[in-house]
């Protein structure tokens, strides 16, 4: 197992907040590094490059000022490119992340050569989402410093397989940074993942819940009632298989039943139509911004509350894990 040397003495617990569009935003992430996890948001949660930008200088600044305030390293941050045909802003924000020097580049829908060398260069890390080992064997070839391991039960766009298939399989062929993803709410889970071979967890949903999320108050009292039941993996909501809460599913009146699939993908479409915060409500239903997604880990969301205290009950839940096991050897 390896951690990059970048992170060594930065961080607090092996985490990732992850990525999630429409919800992580400059606020969630800051509060994150500050807490000494790894915070991340997609650039496209911004509806321009110009305003992405922005949001990388807000978020530079408010670390750089809390190191020489605190006297402490702060975690590095992270922002996730989709790679896609239909992001016309690849180009353009890749090119924001190297002048600014973002310290982590999330790579998803495309693992691509180009885009890991231009990272390289400037010093920064690439790591790649997969939901198997057949993708993972691509994004290795590439050169990507880590691979995100997405298993079955992960919001968003999630995978199929058991997290002890994909790790074990992606174990035989990739040594370098692992990182498990799929249904960590816990500081155990947490544990779990370290145990099971990953350098890193990846948690998303329990960040949803929390007071700097950008999501909208009835979505996070969604996650407070839902419980895995209630996540409904499908194809029909976006076009390609995603986790989505039952419960918007039914307020957006669709029938899973009914419902046509796509005629094709346009990503980019879509992410802008679901960032149009202007758009009428009497307008169909959109993914993400009206159908919300979350994975099966909302059953051990109870609470809303701050990051820097949700870090902390999630440091407190991982030692004592770790202290268990090893009483018990």
């Amino acid at each position: 197992m390896a951690l990059p040397h970048q992170f060594e003495g930065r961080l607090s617990l092996p985490l990732i907040a992850a990525p999630m569009f429409l919800a992580s935003g400059p606020e969630l992430v800051i509060e994150c590094c500050k807490a000494g996890v790894l915070g991340t948001l997609p650039a496209l949660n911004q509806r321009s490059s110009e305003g992405f930008e922005q949001w990388l200088v807000q978020i530079k600044s408010a670390l750089d000022e809390f190191e020489q305030r605190s006297g402490r390293a702060a975690a590095p941050f992270g922002v996730n490119l989709i790679v896609h045909g239909s992001n016309t802003r690849l180009e353009f924000d890749l090119a924001l992340c190297a002048k600014h020097e973002v310290p982590l580049i999330i790579t998803s829908l495309g693992a691509v050569s180009t885009v890991v060398d231009a990272v390289h260069d400037y010093g920064g890390l690439v790591f790649h989402d997969v939901v198997n080992a057949k993708h993972a064997r691509k994004a290795s070839a590439v050169g990507v410093d880590g691979i995100i391991a997405v298993a079955a039960g992960a919001g968003g766009h999630a995978g199929h397989w058991s997290p002890f298939a994909l790790i074990n399989e992606i174990r035989q062929f990739f040594d370098k940074t692992l990182i498990l993803s799929g249904c960590l709410s816990t500081g155990q889970d947490i544990a779990a993942a370290r145990l099971m071979g990953a350098d890193l967890a990846y948690m998303g949903t329990r960040f949803l819940a929390t007071r700097e999320s950008l999501i909208q108050a009835g979505y996070k009292q969604m996650l407070v009632d839902s419980g895995a039941a209630d996540i409904v993996h499908t194809p029909a909501i976006s076009g390609v298989p995603a986790s989505f809460l039952r419960a918007s599913i039914e307020a957006a009146g669709i029938d899973l039943k009914t419902v046509e699939l796509p005629a094709h993908l346009d990503f980019g479409a879509e992410l802008a139509d679901a960032r149009d915060h202007d758009r009428k409500i009497s307008g169909p239903a959109k993914p993400w911004k009206d159908i919300w997604s979350a994975g099966q880990g909302v059953g051990s969301i109870r609470d809303i509350v701050a990051t820097a205290e949700l870090v902390d009950r999630l440091r407190e839940q991982y030692q004592h894990s770790r202290q268990r096991f090893l009483a018990a050897e």
